[in-house]
């Protein structure tokens, strides 16, 4: 497994190691001994997918505290590029936005801490798989407006397919104003 660490403080890139042969391949997607080894101490308690056609754009989501999750991310199938924004206060890169190009070819994942709102756009038809730090709680549950204009997000696809729900989340600023995030 390759870890690649970013300029976002505890916002990791991983390339696990695949081994193939004439038969298809193989991989070990999580292994609490190789995290742990690798200074990566979370516990997973949830798993998530999702399929989306291309163009579609979900997100930014996160959770309030108590139920904040770190997610470990990846493409099933097809391509995302998968967007997080840093809702830390306290981190040098608080709310700026880092984007990961996710592949089903190339089967990395990116490993998201706590207090970042998450979301991706499907560049190909893609089946999306999350593993989550904590369950999902609806009264926690907030986001950000996807195409928030102090963000300048580009999602890569034209026409994007957005939720109403999504499209009716707030602006970053609005819940900065509002002492949403903390």
């Amino acid at each position: 497994m390759q870890i690649k660490t970013t300029s976002f403080e505890g916002l990791i890139e991983i390339f696990p190691d695949v081994f193939a042969d004439d038969r298809g391949w193989f991989y070990e997607f999580y292994k609490e001994e190789t995290f742990k080894k690798n200074h990566l101490h979370y516990t997973f308690v949830q798993e998530n997918q999702s399929f989306s056609k291309k163009g579609v754009v979900r997100g930014l989501h996160f959770q309030h505290p108590p139920y904040a999750q770190a997610k470990l991310v990846t493409a099933l199938t097809g391509k995302v590029l998968d967007v997080v924004v840093d809702l830390r206060p306290t981190s040098e890169t608080f709310k700026q936005t880092y984007y990961c190009l996710l592949e089903s070819s190339k089967r990395n994942m990116l490993l998201i801490p706590e207090g970042f709102a998450h979301g991706f756009s499907a560049l190909e038809d893609s089946i999306f798989f999350y593993k989550c730090s904590n369950v999902y709680n609806r009264a926690s549950e907030a986001g950000i407006r996807w195409d928030d204009p102090d963000l300048k997000i580009e999602w890569r696809v034209e026409n994007p397919i957005v939720s109403s729900k999504d499209s009716e989340l707030p602006p970053l600023a609005a819940l900065l104003e509002n002492s949403l995030i903390s």
